[in-house]
């Protein structure tokens, strides 16, 4: 079986071909530029790879209301000639088999809870932690989606007390995104991430605001893993940080044995590493092929 996979970031694409077992066998990436300058390479990949069905996790905003006229377009991202953008019929147009259409968040949350860090569990949150934040979220063993899909990265979180930061979100300022992403980190602290040392209170503060949005995801969701990757999650002093934030702010409300005396296999870095997008796209692929059959 050969299925196409689609990992649409705001920096980069990722495109891999894979099987039914989670193995990507053959990749490319690029730059993510204007759209008529990255789908004609996206094309150009597959279109010799005889794939049955291609998956493509993608960041968002995006519309998956299949009801929609606009299904399949990405909507309000600021990112130069991608917002209402068509993204899934240019691909349908270029190449005719079934399509799995998600945000790259959910494809991730679904990979892991294939082959990764969730397998096996029916319910996981994916949060993303790098140039943007978002989370993916899978519940009874189905992606959620609803008026549109999770945009948890934009939550309001209480501010660190020595934050003086106002954010860099251009919709909401100083939402999670706004001050704990990538971007947030280096304008503060007037260095990259990766630049700054492991004892920098920096990462004191980022697992300050990263504990808020896991302790709201564990209060509205209870999911049975909460898995975070991306860019800024290489950071592995991170998550002991983020354990202790978590437990001090649920402050013994939530008994679980998961989160009192696991937690740290209980919030964990994806078991896909840097495959997770990719993998999980490869899911989303799969999952579109079974249904396209079923019909």
């Amino acid at each position: 079986m050969r299925i196409g996979a689609v990992e649409a970031g705001g920096t980069k694409f990722v495109c891999g071909i894979g099987n039914e077992f989670g193995s990507i066998e053959e990749r490319i990436s690029f730059p993510t530029e204007q759209p008529d300058v990255t789908l004609p390479k996206v094309i150009d990949f597959f279109k010799d790879k005889q794939v049955e069905a291609i998956g493509i996790g993608t960041f968002g905003p995006i519309n998956i209301d299949r009801s929609s006229d606009q299904y399949g377009h990405v909507t309000t991202t600021p990112k130069p000639g991608w917002s209402g953008f068509d993204f899934l019929g240019t691909m349908k147009r270029a190449i005719d088999v079934p399509y799995g259409w998600d945000t790259d968040v959910n494809a991730a949350a679904y990979g892991e809870s294939m082959w990764g860090a969730a397998q096996n569990l029916d319910s996981c949150v994916y949060y993303t932690i790098g140039t943007g934040i978002g989370a993916g979220v899978l519940a009874e063993g189905r992606l959620v989606h609803g008026l549109v899909h999770p945009e948890a990265g934009h939550i309001m979180v209480r501010k660190h007390p020595d934050d003086t930061f106002e954010g860099f979100c251009p919709y909401h300022g100083d939402c999670l995104e706004g001050v704990a992403a990538g971007p947030a980190i280096e304008k503060r602290w007037k260095q990259k991430a990766y630049e700054l040392p492991e004892d920098h209170p920096a990462w004191q503060m980022e697992a300050y605001y990263i504990s808020q949005a896991v302790i709201s995801a564990i209060l509205m969701l209870s999911p049975k893993k909460i898995i975070l990757g991306g860019g800024v999650m290489k950071q592995q002093q991170l998550f002991p940080l983020i354990h202790e934030e978590v437990k001090k702010g649920l402050n013994g409300y939530v008994g679980a044995d998961a989160v009192v005396k696991h937690i740290d296999q209980y919030i964990v870095p994806p078991g896909l590493g840097d495959n997770a997008g990719l993998c999980g796209a490869l899911a989303l692929g799969l999952a579109a092929l079974s249904e396209h059959r079923d019909k």
